[in-house]
Order: structure tokens, then C-alpha cells, then sequence
């Protein structure tokens, strides 16, 4: 069987792809943290600030993403556009996005335009302008993205209900792009109010990936980000999530072509690399029940059964937040909502009752660990794989030791993370029931940039 020869490759990967990440920390309190890969001659340069739409307050939700559009619209000495205008100028891309843990800008240019990009960001990690009209404008691009990507996607629209209804406490609850009446009163100030708590040195990090010496990169990000002042940061209070007593139900009536079952459990994330099993064991489950086109779901309740058109799961174990354990499909024709949730729980009950077998788990874990190594061979996922550990609180430099805890992973263990989280008191179960689709709307004149 190749499984086994394909695991050994795969678990030899990090050790070339992270021998040679390289750190050092400016005065000011900003990290960089260098990658060098020289298979091309170009550079990944991101900037990833540890503030995302879980550090809002209730009023002013979506306020992170808002002003991730605003950091495009220049400072004193480079105008609105411009920053876009020279990345393309150098032959390369940009853009931004943000999650509910972090907001990140990246470049990938030809090498020699590092020190161009560098200073660009530096420039408007200090120094945006927020002006009122620029504003005004921003913001109803916002808002439309959110009827276009949220109101308009009846999947976006029963996910976004279901994180509500699943948690009550946590920010987590709120979506990203906000809710629609606390950007239809937003100002420019509540703008530069998140803009001056969270956008400092101190509580940013920068990630450079490519074909660069790493100590001439640690010049570069001195001469352009040191002058930078380290400021006071807001005090972030916990808002852990009480326990959930129940199952809970809700429903979304939107028009859509078909219905769909979304289900979450709460389970836990990573929070000791070294410490925690279950997240890697339920890395493994989600894997056995639909990472690959022969996993269970696809194979009992799309093929054999003919109970759903799809049928996934999903979960990661990267968050600064609560996790959730997602199940979800659409039913086939003549099938019912019920019988698909009564279909997703029968197959989390055959784990719990029988566990997996060996060979199952092999190649689960094969996809898996294959997955998480190859995108380590395109330097913007490598750099995304240290920005988005970090900002997680976990070090860049166990990236190496999770692969080896999940290949570690056994059947018993999978077995017993079904039987621990997969509770009716941890459940939320969202069903979108499918009305009349309305006549096509004509088309947007916005553009997003993310």
C-alpha cells in the first residue's frame, strides 16, 4: 500500500520547508520573520496586525473589515489608489482581508521592490487618512458587498444565523463584514478610532517570504518600520463562552434553489501544541468523514445512499476563539431536511459504535498531512501559514510538530472525540428552507478588492 511510503514523504517535507525561518524584533515591539526560498526571484511582504472582527464592540461591528478597505485610500504623501497603482507598476499583486482574528495586507513583487514595499506600508501603518467623503463612499461599497456576498447567498446568510444562534457570548458570533445597521451608521470616526487603538508596531508582525538574504531584509524593515512609536494598546477582556445546556434549531426562509442542513458542535481548538490530543484527533474525524472523495459522507450518503447532492464537514483547529465542528449538505430530490440530519448523525453514530478502521485512517491521514505539506510549495501559502499561526498565539516554529502530532493520531482517539463532543447539548442545527427566486438584480457597479 503507498499510504505509509507517502506519509514518511510528506512528514520529511518540513524539514526543508521551515529549516530556515529567521526572526528578529525591532524596538518598537514589531516582529519580522523571514523565510528565504529562492526558487524564484521574487517576495511576499505581509503585514498582519493582531486585530480582527473579535476585537469590535457591539455598534460598530464590521469595523475591522471597513478599515482594511480604507487603508487603500493613501496618506499625506501618497494619494488615493496610489499604493495599488505602484504594486502594479512593479509587475506585481496586492490586496488585504480580514478574519476575525487578524487583518493582513500582502505584495508579492519582484524582489527588488521590497524596500519600495516596506515603506509604502510603514507609511500607512502611521499615517492614513480617514477623510469624511472618502469615507462615504467606502462604505456603501461595504455595504453592498454585504447584500451581494452575505444577503443575497443563502449558504452565507444560514451560516452567518447559525454562528449567532450557536454562540451567544463570544465575538465569533458577529460576522466579519458586520451587521448591516451598524454600517449603515458608521463614521470616519469610528475608523480612526480602530485605526489608532490597533494599528501600532507593537501589535503587528511582518512576514517576508522569497528569494532574499534574510539580515538585508531585518536592514530594510529597521530603516523603514523602526521609526514607528510603539503605543498603549486597549486591554482585551475575556468573553468565554457559557455552556450550552441544549440543543438548539432555527430556521432560514431564503429564496434558494435548494435546502440545505448546516449542523455545529462546539469543540475545542488548539491551545498546547505539545499538550492537546482531541483537536488533532478531530482534525482526523473531519478528514474520515469528508477529506477526500472516498471518506464516508461521499461515499454512504451521496453514492450509496442517494440521500444528499453533497455532504461535507469541516473544522479548524487554528483560532484565537471558541472552535465549531460543522456538518452540513443539501438532500436530494425527494428527500427531506430531516432525513439528511438523521443520514449526518447516523455516520457520526457509526464512529462512535464501531470507531475506524485502520486502513480508513491511513488515508484520511494521508490526504490530510499531504494537504497541509504541499501548499507549503507557493511562498504566499508559506507565508500565510506562519501569519495565521501566530495569529493564533501558536508559534510559527511548531508548524513541523503539529504534522507530527496528526500523523500520530489513532483510531481510538477519533473514536473517542466522537464520543466526547458530538452531544445533543453541544449542538446547533440551522435548516435553510428554499422560497421563489426573485428576478435576476442587475449587476453591481462596485468592485471588491477581496
Amino acid at each position: 500500500m503507498p499510504y505509509p511510503r507517502l506519509i514518511l514523504l510528506v512528514l520529511a517535507a518540513p524539514l526543508l520547508a521551515l529549516a530556515n525561518p529567521y526572526e528578529q524584533q525591532l524596538a518598537n515591539g514589531l516582529r519580522v520573520i523571514v523565510r528565504e526560498d529562492s526558487r524564484a526571484p521574487t517576495v511576499v511582504h505581509m503585514v498582519w496586525y493582531r486585530a480582527g472582527s473579535m476585537d469590535e464592540t457591539n455598534g460598530r461591528t464590521g469595523v475591522a473589515h471597513v478599515l482594511e478597505h480604507m487603508m487603500f485610500k493613501g496618506t499625506p504623501t501618497t494619494g488615493p489608489g496610489e499604493f495599488n497603482r505602484r504594486v502594479a507598476a512593479a509587475g506585481g499583486r496586492d490586496n488585504a482581508f480580514t478574519s476575525r482574528d487578524y487583518t493582513a495586507y500582502f505584495q508579492q513583487v519582484p524582489k527588488q521592490n521590497l524596500s519600495e514595499m516596506m515603506q509604502l506600508e510603514a507609511d500607512r501603518m502611521r499615517h492614513l487618512n480617514l477623510d469624511v467623503r472618502e469615507f462615504g463612499q467606502e462604505i456603501r461599497v461595504v455595504m453592498e458587498e454585504r447584500r451581494l456576498r452575505t444577503e443575497d447567498q443563502p449558504q452565507s446568510l444560514l451560516l452567518e444565523q447559525l454562528t449567532a444562534v450557536a454562540l451567544q457570548v463570544h465575538p465569533y458570533r458577529v460576522p466579519i463584514i458586520g451587521w448591516m445597521n451598524d454600517l449603515e451608521n458608521m463614521t470616519a470616526s469610528d475608523a480612526r478610532l480602530w485605526y489608532d487603538n490597533w494599528y501600532a508596531p507593537n501589535n503587528a508582525y511582518v512576514v517576508v517570504v522569497g528569494d532574499v538574504d534574510h539580515d538585508a531584509v531585518f536592514q530594510l524593515a529597521e530603516k523603514h518600520y523602526g521609526a514607528l512609536s510603539a503605543r498603549s494598546l486597549p486591554v482585551r477582556k475575556p468573553q468565554d463562552e457559557p455552556p450550552q445546556v441544549g440543543v438548539r434549531r432555527l430556521t432560514v426562509k431564503a429564496p434558494a434553489e435548494l435546502p440545505v442542513v448546516m449542523m455545529a458542535y462546539k469543540v475545542p481548538v488548539i491551545r498546547g501544541v505539545e499538550s492537546d490530543v482531541d483537536p488533532y484527533a478531530l482534525e482526523m474525524l473531519s478528514a474520515v468523514l469528508a477529506g477526500h472523495e472516498a471518506a464516508r459522507f461521499s461515499r454512504h450518503l451521496v453514492r450509496e445512499q442517494r440521500l444528499a447532492v453533497n455532504a461535507t464537514a469541516s473544522y479548524d483547529s487554528v483560532a484565537r476563539g471558541p472552535g465549531l465542528f460543522y456538518l452540513y449538505g443539501s438532500p436530494s430530490e425527494g428527500r427531506t431536511r430531516g432525513e439528511l440530519e438523521a443520514g449526518l448523525r447516523a455516520e457520526l453514530a457509526r464512529v462512535q459504535e464501531q470507531g475506524v478502521a485502520a486502513d480508513e485512517l491511513r488515508r484520511a491521514k494521508a490526504q490530510l498531512i499531504a494537504g497541509q505539506i504541499y501548499k507549503l510549495d507557493s511562498m504566499f501559502a508559506q507565508a500565510m501559514e506562519i501569519g495565521q499561526l501566530e495569529s493564533a498565539g501558536i508559534s510559527y516554529t511548531m508548524n513541523r510538530r503539529m504534522i507530527e502530532k496528526l500523523q500520530a493520531v489513532t483510531a481510538e482517539q477519533v473514536q473517542a472525540v466522537a464520543r466526547k463532543y458530538f452531544r445533543e447539548e453541544l449542538l446547533t442545527v440551522a435548516e435553510l428552507d428554499p422560497q421563489p427566486l426573485p428576478p435576476p438584480r442587475a449587476r453591481s457597479p462596485f468592485v471588491f478588492r477581496h
